[in-house]
């Protein structure tokens, strides 16, 4: 029943991959006040689909998952 949200047939499986974090530290004032720091940060998460199904039927999902990815961006 997960996989009902992503379109996806009952029988595909989702393998998480490592994911990353980088972080970014910048001076709020370029004179002074060396202390008074902002952070910000990346994080990239990866996904790995395992998708057992006939390949007219995986054509369409890969479709519906390459159109939602490109909406996000």
């Amino acid at each position: 029943m997960k996989n009902l949200s992503w379109g996806l047939p009952p029988y595909t499986r989702k393998i998480g991959l490592p994911e990353s974090r980088v972080l970014y530290t910048v001076l709020r004032s370029p004179h002074i006040d060396k202390k008074s720091r902002e952070q910000f940060e990346i994080e990239i998460k990866k996904q790995f689909l395992i998708i057992k199904t006939e390949r007219h039927e995986l054509r369409k999902k890969f479709f519906r998952l390459k159109r939602r990815a490109t909406w996000r961006t």
